[in-house]
């Protein structure tokens, strides 16, 4: 079972890796599908990877923030086959990151992300390729969602389709002036396959969900941060890059959460994702665990003898 697993995670042995960081930890095929759902993953990732095209880039900062950027502008940065196993891989990277804080998801040139690649959503349309590819993708965004990093999208211009199922697998998204995050799935004859759905209804609730998916609604930056979707706006007035760019924006308001060491930051994370996904008495077990890794540690060391907690 994959909540229990969690734990379970957490105790493993791995002297390289933060305690954190373990209870995050999943086997890549087992975390939700198995051989047995037909889950293959080395077979669906060859056959994604015969669409080629764009690329999902990384670059992990001394500051201990990562920056991922979906990059295939042609195509609105829409995922190709070969994209969708460079994100996983992506992420695998990420999980290993013992000195990662955080991480920003955006695009390339101005844009968000549109979804899938028309192109090979064609070319596999048969419903077994269709599902081979959505078990593939909601393991990868799952992976990402449980990630031991503070994570946020941000949202500029269109977040399109399975573009806007990627921004819910995030902690938080910024939308900046002019962006839009819109479910189009209806529109296709489709409804998100990604876990766009089941996260969305935990971050907007079931009737606003309803709206977004069977409305296929424009959901604007103002409209975001009404409806608890948008954890704040940004000011895209500033086109040179500098000091008011939308990334620095981004990494100013992601520092408010990620100050402080990684394995402090981790274990934040981490008793919020047990939280979230385990029953009250093993979310309660494994905040304990994770309190024992901090306890008495540096961090909590200095602080005492600071005296923060009153500053």
């Amino acid at each position: 079972m994959v909540l229990g697993a969690v734990r379970w995670c957490l105790l493993k042995s791995c002297s390289s890796c933060g305690p954190s960081l373990r209870l995050m930890q999943r086997q890549s095929c087992s975390c939700i599908y198995s051989y047995s759902d037909g889950f293959n993953q080395q077979e669906i990732r060859d056959k994604l990877q015969a669409f080629p095209g764009g690329s999902v880039d990384l670059l992990k900062q001394d500051s201990g923030i990562a920056v991922l950027t979906i990059n295939n502008p042609s195509r609105m940065n829409a995922f190709s086959g070969s994209m969708m196993v460079d994100l996983e891989e992506k992420v695998s990277q990420l999980e290993k990151w013992t000195d990662g804080k955080g991480l920003i998801v955006q695009g390339a040139a101005g844009t968000f992300c549109s979804g899938s690649d028309l192109n090979a959503v064609r070319a596999i349309s048969n419903p077994q390729d269709g599902m081979n590819m959505c078990m593939f993708m909601q393991t990868a965004l799952t992976k990402l969602q449980r990630l031991p990093l503070v994570s946020v999208a941000l949202v500029e211009g269109k977040a399109l389709g399975g573009g806007a199922e990627l921004a819910t697998a995030c902690d938080f998204r910024l939308m900046a002036s002019g962006s839009v995050i819109q479910f189009v799935h209806k529109r296709m004859g489709l409804v998100p396959g990604w876990g766009g759905a089941a996260r969305l209804v935990r971050i907007v609730g079931s009737q606003n969900s309803l709206k977004l998916l069977g409305g296929a609604l424009k959901v604007d930056h103002e409209l975001g941060v009404q409806i608890g979707l948008a954890d704040g706006a940004l000011d895209a007035s500033d086109p040179e890059g500098g000091a008011g760019s939308l990334l620095q924006q981004t990494e100013n308001w992601l520092s408010r959460y990620t100050g402080g060491p990684a394995l402090v930051v981790q274990a934040v994370k981490g008793v919020v994702l047990s939280g979230r996904e385990l029953p009250l008495s093993e979310a309660l077990r494994t905040e304990k665990d994770l309190f024992g890794t901090v306890w008495g540690g540096p961090a909590n060391l200095r602080a005492l003898d600071s005296k923060s907690k009153h500053k």
